[in-house]
């Protein structure tokens, strides 16, 4: 019962005190580590940040970098990894969002930020993943990990793997959760430049972008409230998630996405002195992405587009063609005022007609030089007037 406070010198008063400070540890778990087991790491935070990245979501562009490089422990940014690897066990029908996970003693060891599983307690695998993505919990993280690969050995392996394939050169991972390493451990690296590869990837999927968003959630039926840490979230109109990540020696990180106008940004901030830094630095970064670059769409594939075309020998007397692929083009302002869009089509075709195909184009320039084109295509088949009936007037 160490720890416990007595208030008052009756018998029935000191048992009623150590009953409830029994009851609180055991509902809140084990206290965290103490600070003296963890490494001492050399990395020091600074104004306004010690690297950032300002990238075009759907292209992977780079906008702006500065230091993108720079190896940084991410903190709590690696549950993006546990994120991605628990989902895409998901899509391969490995797992199920309903599972039912077993809470481990190993994770309800975990501290820092945490929604205080305790050994044996039962969550939805889905809960789980909403509490690490909204409440950035770092026994909900463990609890995914051990439920996806069996241990957090084995999904830590799965996570540098997986960092390879997406081109993370600058990553290495030794935890699913972040958290400063203990003196036996080494630390969590990444870069900005590596966050945004990531953040491209675990954006694809919707449950992602649904959890990030989200600025408060119940847990336990209720009994606990998840609190996302992300402040653009109330701070920043345009702000659709997605991760931060915070200890001492990492400082003040952020992986934000925004979108405006079909424009979707991500802009990744490392090494910030302090949250007000951190947030402020993102979205200074997404603000100057918005205002420099606008989005062109001016098809989506399957749009009418185009004047009607009339059919010569055709049933029918007339058609509209439609786009065979979306465009999209992220430009700067200046080239936006010199870009022009075109339908090339001719005013008549001859049927018969197949779906599918070809009969003109959509045409992006700029000046005299064609920047992209995309086919104008039949909607459908359109056949042709049986000859004897050419005859009748």
């Amino acid at each position: 019962m160490a720890g416990s406070v007595v208030v008052g010198t009756s018998r029935r008063g000191a048992w009623r005190t150590v009953a409830l400070s029994f009851g609180l540890t055991a509902a809140l778990g084990p206290a965290p580590p103490e600070a003296a087991e963890r490494a001492a790491l050399s990395y020091q935070p600074k104004s306004p940040y010690q690297s950032a990245v300002l990238a075009d979501a759907s292209t992977g562009e780079i906008l702006f970098a500065e230091a993108e490089h720079l190896r940084w422990p991410p903190a709590s940014m690696v549950k993006m990894m546990t994120a991605l690897l628990a989902l895409e066990s998901v899509a391969a029908g490995k797992t199920r969002l309903d599972d039912q996970v077993v809470v481990s003693a190993h994770a309800g060891e975990m501290g820092g930020s945490q929604v205080y599983l305790s050994p044996g307690e039962r969550f939805s695998l889905r809960d789980l993943l909403a509490a690490m993505m909204i409440h950035s919990a770092n026994d909900a993280a463990v609890a995914v990990a051990e439920h996806t690969a069996g241990s957090t050995e084995a999904f830590v392996a799965r996570m540098n793997e997986r960092a390879k394939e997406l081109g993370m050169e600058d990553t290495e991972f030794h935890s699913v959760h972040g958290l400063p390493p203990m003196r036996d451990q080494q630390p969590d690296l990444s870069s900005a430049r590596d966050l945004v590869l990531l953040a491209r990837e675990v954006t694809r999927f919707p449950e992602v972008m649904e959890w990030a968003k989200t600025r408060e959630a119940s847990f336990r039926n209720g009994a606990f409230t998840l609190r996302n840490p992300n402040k653009l979230l109330w701070r920043y109109p345009d702000a659709t998630g997605l991760k931060t990540g915070t200890f001492g020696a990492a400082g003040f990180n952020v992986t934000a996405t925004a979108s405006r106008d079909g424009l979707d940004l991500i802009a990744v901030v490392m090494g910030s002195a302090n949250g007000n830094e951190r947030f402020a630095s993102a979205a200074k970064l997404l603000d100057s992405g918005f205002h420099d670059y606008s989005l062109l769409m001016p098809v989506h594939a399957g749009d009418a587009v185009g004047p009607q075309i009339s059919i010569a020998s055709g049933r029918e007397g007339f058609m509209v063609g439609v786009a065979a692929a979306d465009i999209r083009m992220r430009l700067s302002r200046e080239e936006a005022a010199r870009t022009k869009v075109e339908v090339r089509v001719p005013t008549q075709v001859a049927a018969p007609l197949q779906k599918g195909q070809k009969l003109g184009e959509v045409v992006v320039t700029r000046g005299d030089a064609e920047i992209v084109a995309v086919d104008v295509v039949s909607p459908r088949d359109f056949a042709a007037i049986s000859w004897w009936r050419s005859l009748i007037p």
